[in-house]
């Protein structure tokens, strides 16, 4: 059998089993018509984090959760970098973490000190890991899920990601996974270097820019998914705690809903089969669906296109900065 008889083949064995078998993802209809599902479910790292453009920590914890509950969102997920509680601005971080917990969400291991896994090693790394789940264990709402700095499992070290990989099941911890990411740290970076040089911003474009990179993300990341697994599974999305995330989290919600996405929980999220993939592939950093797509020679989608951080901050120039525009202030 030729090669692309056996894809062909294999593609018809496919289809009929997925027909046979609707997955968890999908639901019949009345007129059997197969309907897949979207979900996805929102996670924030850097916990707590330095302040942004527009806020005190305290004011963006407070603004963050509100615009979550007036969201609907029952459950987010809080990835705590233990090490920022003794900066400036995680002062009282103890108290805004009691706060996203008594609100519903539930929290899990970011590490101590934030470090790239590739320039650090491997005992230390686990160290720092052992010394975040000292402060977080047994905490209300802690999850056994950590969280890889960066994204960052080792890079080309392949050593180095085993003897992680291989410390986190002994601690009893899984892989907090990421299946989709729009690069918000960036914009949030943006914002802050603009406000210290004292230019306007359009808040309105700001939004606008927001969402845009944010929803780019998940696009592309969902095409890819489904062209790797067959299927769209539980997303799990990377954002931070910040400025941007408290003013406009809400309507990135809303655009979610719009677009027939579903926010689910993160115990949901991580309950997905793809919870246990390793995917080995040479150089490992970045989303779990980037990294299992490469493992199977998944060509990325020409459409539609992931917003890069060039582009991004090029709009951010043209259309948020306006000399001509007046300072708005955050709602």
């Amino acid at each position: 059998m030729s090669r692309p008889q056996q894809i062909f083949t294999a593609f018809v064995v496919f289809a009929l089993a997925a027909c046979a078998s609707p997955s968890a993802n999908t639901i019949t209809t009345a007129s059997d018509k197969i309907i897949e599902t979207k979900r996805i479910a929102l996670t924030f790292d850097d916990v707590p984090r330095m302040a942004g453009a527009f806020f005190t920590p305290e004011e963006r914890t407070a603004k963050l959760i509100s615009a979550l509950e007036q969201a609907g969102v029952e459950q987010a997920a809080f990835f705590v970098t233990t090490g920022n509680l003794s900066e400036p601005d995680g002062l009282r971080g103890e108290e805004r973490i009691a706060a996203y917990v008594a609100a519903g969400h539930v929290i899990a291991n970011h590490s101590a000190s934030h470090s790239h896994l590739r320039q650090t090693p491997a005992a230390a790394y686990l160290a720092d890991i052992d010394t975040a789940e000292a402060w977080l264990k047994g905490r209300p709402g802690y999850r056994p899920w950590f969280r890889h700095p960066y994204l960052d499992e080792g890079g080309r070290d392949k050593a180095k990601r085993d003897a992680i990989r291989a410390g986190l099941a002994e601690r009893g911890l899984r892989n907090g996974y990421v299946t989709a990411d729009g690069s918000d740290w960036h914009l949030e970076a943006l914002t802050i270097k603009a406000a210290e040089a004292g230019k306007p911003m359009d808040m309105k474009a700001l939004r606008k820019l927001y969402l845009q990179t944010q929803l780019s993300g998940i696009d592309y990341h969902d095409v890819l998914a489904k062209r790797t697994l067959g299927r769209s599974p539980a997303h799990v999305m990377l954002l931070h705690e910040t400025d941007l995330a408290a003013m406009f989290i809400g309507d990135l919600v809303t655009e979610l809903r719009r677009e027939g996405w579903t926010i689910i929980t993160a115990d949901e999220a991580f309950a997905d089969p793809i919870n246990t993939a390793m995917p080995d592939v040479p150089y490992s950093y970045g989303t779990l669906i980037g990294s299992m797509a490469w493992e199977q020679d998944i060509q990325p989608p020409f459409s539609p296109i992931w917003m890069s951080t060039d582009m991004a901050s090029r709009i951010f120039e043209r259309q948020v900065i306006k000399a001509q525009a007046p300072i708005e202030s955050p709602q």
